[in-house]
């Protein structure tokens, strides 16, 4: 027999072992080194700078929402489904073989590749992505049954706050062990600058360190070191980046193991076993879209949360990306910047729990949008040499520490809005129902997100600007927050 507290520390540990998804792949290692591979292959075809990193940031765009339409298609159909049989763990399993396959095969996402490779990148980076999110629904349908309404709050922030732990515990992993310090010079470097130092013609370098290995003696090159100053544990990846592929695997044995817990501790409600019957969940979730027009609570919360949750998706997709193009960083300061938004998202989850259930969600909501809504104000207006007219020096670490703090708000605010988010969805339906209505909350997460990442897109194109491709964020959050004003703080069981 599984007590309550395993069960709940069971659920739990689907946050610590999916994290990882996306924060290694979609905003701090992988996506950037995407933008880095695509930026590549367009500079190669002949673009400029500037405008191969827009249309690699484009493409990343397009990939996404494309991913994001399937989601919003199929997510409400599959709560159906689910809660018309009784059974959510099979799906949980299900959609864990796509999480897995898909972040395994980005290992083969090389650079120096034609086209093929970034549709393969894209195809695969969407099938985890998918397995993720379907996951996710139908592991917070489960939320209900863990404990009384009154602490369902911070059970979900305590659940963010765990979830972001483990996400801040993998990039440290991978940032100290995998991926090479651009700031170290590698025995390679060290032997080009001094023959360019003495006048030496630099053609026979690649023939002299044939054989050479990185020497970490007194007075020799230290060789190529990773940000905790030890030797990467596959090797220097200057030519294969195989210190920073290897994050597509290390996310997949990630999810593998740390989903034992979930697995062997959290069991559904015992309920009798139904066939499917496909026409009646339909009918079902028909009847849930119907009732939606005398539901104005809930109506306005699904609106809403479509807008702010999609806007602030995008803005983890697109930060990494962000600061590569914009700012010119390496994979491993964007790493180190998810570190330190991981380390605010971590506190804030946590406290946003207990001020859910000192306060309720909505407060704790609203809150978070208007600061994230900030922070993309700064982010449009933002270049090494200034903000909105003010100068910066770009040689100083002006620019790289102000976008450090806003990484820091936009870990500190999403992590406190989604742990919020999950409560307000509880606080309007019922256990019996509650994959379809997760299923609901999917959808409203996933419509805009083909949205958000299709304008941005659109806008980066038209503009060739990244910075002003942000922009359409703003929007979004702003209609996000009018809307909220229409929810009920209390939902639907205030009734």
């Amino acid at each position: 027999m599984v007590s309550a507290k395993k069960r709940i520390w069971g659920w739990y540990f689907f946050d610590w072992a999916s994290q990882p998804y996306n924060t290694l792949l979609l905003t701090f290692i992988f996506g950037p080194y995407f933008a880095e591979v695509a930026r590549g292959y367009y500079m190669g075809q002949g673009l400029e700078a500037d405008d191969a990193s827009a249309a690699a940031q484009s493409f990343w765009g397009w990939g996404i929402a494309a991913s994001s339409v399937i989601i919003a298609v199929l997510a409400p159909i599959l709560g159906a489904v689910a809660d018309s049989t009784g059974r959510r763990l099979i799906w949980v399993w299900v959609f864990s073989a796509c999480y897995v396959v898909g972040a395994w095969a980005l290992w083969w996402v090389a650079p120096g590749g034609e086209a093929g490779v970034l549709y393969w990148a894209v195809a695969f980076f969407g099938l985890g992505f998918i397995g993720m999110e379907f996951a996710t629904i139908f592991t917070n349908a489960l939320m209900p049954t863990l404990s009384d309404h009154e602490e369902l709050g911070a059970i979900s922030g305590s659940g963010f706050a765990f979830g972001y732990l483990g996400g801040l515990i993998a990039l440290v992993i991978m940032l100290g062990l995998f991926v090479p310090n651009p700031e170290v010079p590698s025995a390679r470097d060290m032997e080009a600058a001094s023959a360019l130092e003495e006048g030496e013609p630099l053609v026979p370098v690649e023939e002299s360190l044939a054989g050479v290995e990185p020497a970490a003696e007194d007075g020799e090159a230290p060789g190529v070191r990773t940000y905790l100053g030890v030797p990467p544990l596959l090797g220097e990846d200057s030519e294969t980046r195989i210190g920073t592929r290897i994050v597509g695997p290390f996310t997949a044995v990630w999810y593998i193991v740390f989903m034992i817990p979930f697995f062997l501790w959290v069991r559904e409600p015992r309920t009798q076993a139904r066939p499917l019957q496909m026409g009646r969940a339909m009918a079902e979730l028909k009847s849930l879209l119907v009732s939606l027009r005398f539901r104005r609570s809930l109506t306005a919360y699904l609106g809403s949360s479509l807008l702010y949750r999609d806007a602030l998706n995008a803005l983890y997709a697109f930060g990494g990306v962000y600061a590569s193009g914009v700012l010119g960083w390496s994979i491993g300061q964007i790493g180190i910047f998810g570190i330190v938004g991981a380390v605010a998202a971590v506190g804030a989850a946590w406290l946003g729990g207990r001020a859910d259930r000192a306060f309720g969600p909505r407060p704790v909501i609203a809150f978070s949008i208007v600061v994230l809504i900030l922070v993309c104000l700064v982010l449009v207006g933002m270049t090494r040499d200034g903000v909105w007219g003010i100068a910066l020096d770009p040689a100083s670490s002006a620019p790289d520490n102000l976008f450090f703090l806003c990484g820091a708000l936009i870990g500190a605010a999403g992590g406190s809005v989604q742990a919020a988010s999950r409560t307000m969805m509880v606080r309007h339906t019922t256990p019996e129902r509650a994959t379809e209505a997760f299923g609901l909350f999917a959808l409203s997460g996933k419509v805009a997100s083909f949205i958000a990442p299709a304008m941005i897109a659109l806008a980066t194109w038209a503009s060739g600007s990244q910075r002003i491709g942000i922009s359409p964020l703003i929007g979004l959050f702003l209609l996000g927050l009018i809307l909220l004003a229409f929810v009920n703080p209390k939902g639907e069981q205030s009734r």
